[in-house]
């Protein structure tokens, strides 16, 4: 009998790439969950609508499902992160905690819960999982969503402890790649910068002083990470940092992403009054190498000549 997977947010950047990945997969029936829109999936997977936000709603949803992956959540770039932090906090908290105790009512098998990695202070070393300490303080851009995701991360540790339900939670590091928002105001760095260097005819205008660095992760590693806990976690919890383990700056990215679009002629101008998080975080990925024998396997390079091919199609 074929495993019932459900993927939440299934119309966003992370969801669209676990549906198709899954539903190329043998032993798995798909279930993408749609809150609005519908990216019409082939036959393969079966498309289901609801508000995560409402309970009943939830519980329709999970009801005889095995594996929950919660990709859904309310995400936005860095003009939103610095300038109203607030949207990426209520709901997420709201949708997180009914997936999570209804996941933990119907007994589902599994549930992963993509976090991410802003909890952790700025560092120039990789960081492990215990390197965070609830005691020090979140990096004040990051105040409002992190202690959100620590929250969801304690939630799943808590349902964990209750029943039969296996959960994890991902700290992944910035992610990247095809159907990602190559959206100025609301996309990912990485995505509104490919944007950008296309689009741009002399010059490249760059928000920031380009010395903040980021660890970035293909979408395909990251996906790759999840199937993983999928087949190997045993333990009834487990938290793991999923990145590349090595950080580039700003500038540096850019300067890739020149060469791959053979547009090595653009100048760049820095804009120092749009919004900046000159913030480094890197993390070790030993646990998730140890246990689900999983390691990075995207170079930047090759990545992001991916994403532009990707990006120049659409």
């Amino acid at each position: 009998m074929a495993t019932k997977i459900l993927i939440l947010g299934a119309s966003g950047f992370i969801g669209t790439n676990l549906v198709e990945y899954f539903a190329s997969q043998e032993d798995y029936e798909v279930y993408a969950h749609l809150h609005t829109s519908s990216p019409c999936y082939n036959a393969q997977v079966q498309e289901v609508y609801g508000d995560l936000r409402e309970r009943h709603m939830v519980q329709d949803l999970l009801e005889g499902m095995d594996i929950v992956i919660n990709a859904a959540a309310v995400t936005s770039g860095s003009k939103d992160i610095v300038e109203r932090p607030w949207i990426h906090v209520t709901d997420n908290a709201i949708m997180n905690s009914l997936v999570f105790q209804v996941a933990h009512e119907q007994e589902v098998k599994h549930v992963i819960f993509l976090s991410c990695t802003v909890m952790y202070q700025p560092q120039d070393f990789a960081q492990t999982e215990e390197n965070w300490d609830a005691n020090t303080p979140i990096y004040p851009t990051y105040f409002g969503v992190g202690n959100m995701k620590v929250y969801c991360e304690k939630l799943c540790e808590f349902y964990s402890r209750l029943g039969k339900t296996k959960y994890t939670a991902l700290r992944h590091s910035n992610v990247y790649g095809p159907y990602d928002k190559f959206d100025l105001e609301k996309g990912h760095m990485l995505a509104a910068t490919i944007m950008k260097v296309v689009n741009s005819q002399d010059v490249l205008h760059v928000w920031g002083s380009g010395m903040a660095k980021r660890d970035l992760i293909y979408v395909d590693d990251l996906v790759d990470a999840i199937h993983k806990c999928i087949d190997k976690q045993t333990n009834p919890f487990e938290l793991f940092n999923i990145g590349a383990g090595k950080a580039h700056s700003i500038l540096e990215i850019i300067k890739l992403i020149k060469t791959k679009a053979n547009k090595l002629n653009l100048k760049l101008q820095f804009d120092a009054t749009k919004p900046d998080i000159p913030t480094t975080v890197v993390v070790d990925c030993e646990k998730a190498k140890n246990i689900l024998e999983w390691t990075c396997q995207t170079e930047l390079s090759q990545g992001i000549e991916k994403t532009l091919e990707w990006y120049k199609k659409q």
